[in-house]
């Protein structure tokens, strides 16, 4: 309202202006200095526009001819279409019409003055009436503005009022919203503490009806009822025992055990009862007990089978709490205990039955008897445990206690029978059974089913490993220790040469045979036998009989050696590798001592290469047939050696060492025996093996050495004799001319040199058809006789040079010995 009252007077202020004062005051608006409204440049530029359009504008046809006339050319340009007219006064008539004064007169200055006063006062008004036209509207705006302010105020007045209400009804709502959340917040309190009472005095509420049920007449284990009445005690224990805090917590715990005590002794009495009425119905069947294995299995396992669903519900509900509730622990293992004692009950008769049957049936044959007890028993242990899952779910250690009672009746019968065998292949093979066919097959299988037969079947086992180690021993003692030879088992070279003739006469048979055949695959092998044959005719005659040879068949072995391969070829898969390693060096020592004696034996009875040639062959197949045990026949010994503790005590009985008795310093003789007299603890290592290699060893060098001598020994002691003159001449001893020697001249040396030739040349064939009659192998005889050969071949090569060095040529022809082309020759020939 006052700006409104403001803007008013301003408009009359303004009327009151004239019009010169309007001017001054229009230019104080754009003056330079200090202007009222100065203009912007851009505003100075618009201006400069608006003056450049209006110079453009056409001359008004109202103005005067005088100011026409007055205009300057360019003012002209212009298009101006009026006509001019005639006259002044035409013009200025037209003019006063125009302004409404054609009816007035001016004849005075005063009239000239008032009309130009209205005229330019019009004047003005019709300038500025543009200017007042926008003014009024602008006022009109001004005063829609203030009214639509006042409005504005006014809503803005009423918008308070809102809010001030709003955030009162808010404030009120939100504490009304509080007040029922903090009630229904206690409410809920309330309803679950009501909730929780009830829950607790639920536990202590079931004892009454708990105890109803139980002292019911009409209860029964197998009722639908039991079992969820099994559960919800068990709840009411656990609930009770968690919360010792309560008031009357023994009471109830008591309550509820007793519950629980009683409802376990209905179930006890139930299974046992059910158990003990099988037993009875099978007892009453057949009171003496049964010995058919059939019916057995008829009524020992299925009758149970057949029950086994009455009382398996309630057992696994005793299972399922037994962890948890050490009354369920008890009461399961009672019911364990009563089920495992009805089934020895009825099985102890008809396993101590049967067992007995099977020694009656088997009484000679040890082995079957052994492997039929051992494989009933083992069916005796799956089908005890198939139904022992029948009744149960969970194992127990017990069963295995009562399988393992039971196998002992088994082992009580054979155990008499094990000890008092005396053959190590009954031994062996019942050591096979039991390790083998028992523990590899079945137990190794059925490990969780056979443990309690395991155990038996070890210790079986042990008791005949101990048997057979005992019956080894005497074994090696008196049979291959203490073996007497026949006549025949020292028949050599006899025997060899008689198996040899037989083979040679199949063999020629075999020719035959192959010769009358047609095939051409026949006649194919005929020419590839025929070509053997010459060349064995020619070059090796030996060689056919190879593949046929004496000395390889096991039947012409030394029966000592026989029986030592054996006996190891059936302790190898007996005996754990120690006891083996044991047991194989005490026989092949005992071995080797029996071929030793027989060698010398044979010496003694025949010529030295044969019981040379003996030892080596026999030898030869102990390490050819040992080889394929893969173990150590070492064994390691332990003594005491008690040298020092002798040398301590004769010194200490010394009687110079009686005054150091009483000596209180480290010279005392009590001290000294004590510290020097104490016995040392020696381990060795016994390797048969290398026993074996030694003896070969030392019997191949001293059929060598033999051989040498048996061929060149004269030369040898001729060339002896040289090298002993020859160190004496050295020495300082007198010259010597060997030629002039009695034992050196040609003559002589000639017949040592004819001796020797004739001996190689008569027994050399001989030598070699025994290497071949004994050894039967080209490459061994060819590995044996080449250090011989070699010495022969040394020995004629050390005479060929004293010869040269010590003999002329006439006396070389008087030796006349051999050339080394010869020796090779002949040695080569009966190679």
């Amino acid at each position: 309202m006052l700006a409104s009252v403001t803007m008013a007077s301003t408009d009359l202020s303004l009327l009151d202006l004239t019009d010169k004062e309007t001017r001054e005051k229009l230019s104080l608006w754009d003056r330079r200095t200090e202007a009222t409204a100065p203009l912007t440049e851009k505003q100075m530029d618009s201006v400069l526009e608006i003056r450049a359009a209006a110079e453009t504008l056409s001359v008004p046809s109202e103005l005067p001819i005088e100011d026409l006339c007055s205009l300057s050319s360019r003012s002209l340009q212009s298009p101006f279409t009026a006509t001019v007219p005639a006259s002044t006064e035409d013009v200025l008539l037209k003019g006063f019409q125009m302004l409404q004064m054609e009816t007035d007169r001016i004849e005075t200055a005063q009239q000239f003055f008032a009309w130009f006063a209205k005229l330019q006062t019009n004047m003005d008004l019709d300038e500025s009436a543009k200017y007042r036209r926008t003014r009024d509207d602008l006022n009109s705006y001004q005063e829609q503005c203030d009214a639509i302010l006042k409005d504005v105020n006014m809503a803005l007045e009423h918008l308070d009022s809102l809010q001030k209400q709003y955030l009162f009804v808010s404030n009120k709502t939100g504490a009304l919203h509080e007040a029922c959340e903090q009630l229904l917040k206690e409410q809920s309190e309330l309803v679950d503490l009501a909730e929780s009472i009830q829950q607790k005095l639920s536990y202590f509420n079931e004892l009454e009806n708990i105890n109803t049920k139980l002292n019911s007449p009409t209860l029964s284990v197998n009722s639908e009822g039991f079992i969820p009445m099994l559960s919800k005690l068990d709840d009411c224990i656990e609930y009770v025992s968690s919360h010792p805090n309560f008031k009357d917590y023994p009471v109830y715990l008591a309550k509820f055990k007793q519950c629980l005590s009683k409802a376990m002794h209905f179930m006890k009495v139930y299974i046992v009862n059910t158990m003990q009425s099988l037993t009875s119905q099978l007892t009453k069947r057949d009171p003496m007990g049964l010995t058919n294995a059939d019916n057995a299995f008829t009524l020992y396992y299925v009758k149970f089978r057949a029950a086994a669903p009455k009382v398996r519900s309630l057992i696994e509900q005793i299972e399922q709490r037994a962890e948890k509730i050490p009354e369920y622990q008890q009461l399961l293992e009672e019911i364990h205990q009563c089920y495992l004692d009805q089934r020895e009950q009825l099985l102890s008769p008809c396993i101590t039955s049967t067992i007995t049957d099977l020694t009656k049936q088997n009484n000679k044959d040890h082995c079957a008897l052994v492997r039929s007890g051992c494989a009933f028993m083992v069916h005796v242990c799956q089908d005890e445990h198939q139904l022992f899952n029948e009744f149960f779910s969970k194992p127990t250690s017990r069963l295995d206690e009562l399988l393992e009672k039971l196998c002992v009746s088994l082992y009580d019968v054979l155990r008499p029978l094990i000890i008092h065998i005396i053959h190590l292949e009954t031994l062996s093979e019942l050591c096979s059974i039991l390790k083998n066919e028992m523990l590899e097959d079945h137990v190794q299988n059925n490990a969780a089913q056979l443990g309690a037969f395991d155990a038996v079947v070890k210790q079986m086992l042990e008791d005949v490993q101990e048997r057979l180690v005992y019956r080894t021993h005497i074994y090696i003692q008196t049979d291959i220790i203490g073996y007497n030879p026949a006549p025949g088992d020292l028949a050599y070279p006899e025997k060899l040469e008689m198996m040899e003739r037989i083979a040679q006469s199949l063999k020629e048979e075999q020719m035959k045979q192959m010769s009358q055949e047609s095939a051409f695959s026949d006649v194919r092998l005929e020419d590839a036998d025929g070509r053997r044959n010459s060349n064995a005719g020619n070059v090796e005659p030996s060689r056919l009989q190879t593949s046929v040879s004496p000395a390889d068949l096991h039947g012409m072995w030394y029966p000592t050696v026989r029986r030592t391969l054996v006996c190891l070829s059936k302790l190898y898969r007996c005996f754990d590798r120690a006891v083996f390693q044991g047991l194989s060096q005490e026989a092949l020592s005992a071995c080797i001592q029996s071929l030793l004696k027989a060698s010398d034996i044979i010496l003694k009875n025949k010529t030295q290469i044969d019981g040379q040639l003996f030892l080596i062959k026999h030898l030869l197949i102990l390490r050819e047939q040992i080889a394929p045990f893969h173990t150590d026949f070492a064994i390691k010994e332990i003594s005491l050696d008690l040298k020092k503790t002798r040398d301590a005590a004769f010194k200490i009985l010394n009687p110079k060492a009686v005054p150091k008795f009483f000596r209180l310093n480290s010279h005392n003789a009590i001290l000294e025996f004590l510290l020097e007299g104490t016995p040392e603890i020696k381990e060795h290592y016994i390797d048969s093996k290398k026993d074996v290699d030694r003896h070969l060893k030392f019997s191949c060098e001293q059929f060598i050495q033999q051989q040498t001598q048996i061929f060149v020994g004269n030369l040898e002691e001729f060339l002896t004799k040289v090298s002993a003159l020859k160190t004496m001449a050295v020495q300082g001893g007198p010259t010597y001319s060997l030629s002039q020697q009695p034992w050196a001249q040609p003559a002589k040396i000639n017949d040592i040199v004819m001796a020797t030739y004739r001996v190689m040349k008569s027994k050399l064939p001989s030598t070699l058809q025994s290497m071949s009659l004994y050894l039967a192998n080209r490459d061994t005889e060819f590995i044996l006789f080449k250090p011989v050969r070699n010495n022969i071949q040394q020995v004629f090569q050390r005479l060929h040079t004293l010869l040269q060095e010590e003999y002329s040529g006439e006396d070389l022809q008087i030796i006349a010995c051999p050339s080394m082309e010869q020796i090779n020759l002949l040695l080569s020939v009966n190679k």
